[in-house]
């Protein structure tokens, strides 16, 4: 009970430093125009410094040197990092192995299926603890993008071996080219091997490629072999001469000259 009483006590005493402080401030600020918080803040730092250099009026010393004698020896570092907010929410593991944070879904150890498990969510990561609170996966949190972050190593053997299958390179493509024919492959290679990092031309390569099912490989082959003769091997071109039908026209009938009439003048008539 007394400590109770000696607990209001101290914040009322606390209340009244504030309450003289504050008036104390306000004073010394009357009359004076700031121009933003910053002007402001550095007018009261001043002020501030001012007043713990005071020296006390019933006793020795100041607010500073009572500060350095006692406060500051007992003060701890701060903490190596700065102060997040965490949000702990369970999820039960699904099929998928992707459990759901923040409308996105992040991958755990596919052996944790229909098991209970903890996200331990900040504003940068998102960290999965088992029932052990032991830590078993851990993602950079995704705000846009993809909805599914998934690492490798939490897989199945059979998914991870048909993810290996599904991915394409280089490589890949000019082999899926070269199964549709000469032309498309030289269209295929010519616009990998155009592009500083071949990873570029990956979409456009997918999306001519693709053409085949749709147009099949013969109007594909003509397509490409049109757009090598144009100089203009693109996803854009290519696509638009499907569309437009140019494939089908002969090679042979733009090959031919111009047949000769009396109607047709000659170099010399510009003599």
């Amino acid at each position: 009970m007394i400590s109770s009483i000696e607990d209001i006590k101290d914040k009322a005493h606390v209340e009244s430093s504030v309450g003289w402080l504050e008036t104390w401030l306000l004073e010394w600020l009357r009359g004076k125009r700031f121009f933003s918080f910053e002007a402001l803040n550095t007018e009261i730092q001043y002020r501030m410094k001012e007043l713990v250099s005071r020296p006390f009026q019933k006793r020795k010393g100041s607010r500073q040197s009572v500060f350095e004698e006692l406060d500051k020896p007992a003060l701890r570092p701060l903490p190596y990092t700065q102060f997040e907010y965490v949000d702990y929410i369970t999820r039960r593991t699904p099929t998928n192995y992707h459990v759901e944070y923040g409308d996105f879904h992040y991958s755990v150890p596919h052996g944790l299926y229909k098991q209970v498990v903890t996200i331990r969510a900040t504003a940068i990561t998102i960290e999965v603890l088992n029932s052990n609170r032991e830590r078993v996966a851990v993602h950079q949190r995704r705000y846009t993008g993809s909805r599914y972050v998934t690492n490798l190593s939490h897989m199945p053997t059979q998914h991870r071996h048909q993810h290996d299958a599904n991915h394409f390179d280089g490589a890949k493509y000019r082999m899926w080219a070269s199964n549709i024919g000469v032309q498309t492959y030289a269209a295929i290679d010519h616009m990998l091997s155009s592009q500083i990092a071949e990873e570029q031309a990956y979409r456009s390569c997918m999306g001519i490629l693709q053409c085949s099912k749709k147009y099949g490989n013969e109007r594909l082959e003509a397509a490409c072999a049109k757009a090598i003769a144009m100089k203009s091997c693109s996803y854009t071109t290519i696509t638009t001469i499907l569309k437009n039908g140019q494939d089908k026209v002969l090679a042979s009938t733009t090959g031919k000259s111009t047949p000769r009439h009396e109607n047709l003048r000659g170099s010399q008539a510009y003599v």
